[in-house]
């Protein structure tokens, strides 16, 4: 089962810019799903950010369209999540995911979390 291992993240004002990066264990080319999502402080659930399925295209969020964007490096195993134009409401942790397809079954990963605050 692939793993997932997050960086970077961190404290920023407002209208500052992180990127985060996810290394998987396996080819993300081999990946059925991957994408970025996020807890806000408060809450029990976790929000997709930006998810990019087996079709190619990224869906991101309407609340972070047009200012994060997702890419992918498939020689480095790993996806980003480049932030820009951050906002306090974005404070959250962020998770990368993962479905990977083993053997006709799905399996899900989920990366260790990094924490990314803005401030005011």
């Amino acid at each position: 089962q692939v793993q997932l291992v997050e960086s970077g993240g961190g404290l920023v004002q407002a209208g500052g810019s992180l990127e985060l990066s996810c290394t998987a264990s396996v080819g993300i080319s081999r990946l059925k799903v991957m994408g970025w999502y996020r807890q806000a402080p408060g809450t029990d659930e976790r929000q997709p950010v930006a998810v990019i399925l087996g079709d190619g295209i990224i869906r991101y969020a309407d609340s972070v369209k047009g200012r994060f964007t997702m890419s992918g490096d498939n020689a480095k195993n790993t996806m980003y999540l480049q932030m820009n134009n951050l906002k306090p409401e974005d404070t959250a942790v962020y998770y990368c995911y993962a479905v990977q397809l083993v053997d006709s079954r799905d399996y899900e990963t989920w990366g260790q979390g990094t924490q990314v605050t803005v401030s005011s």
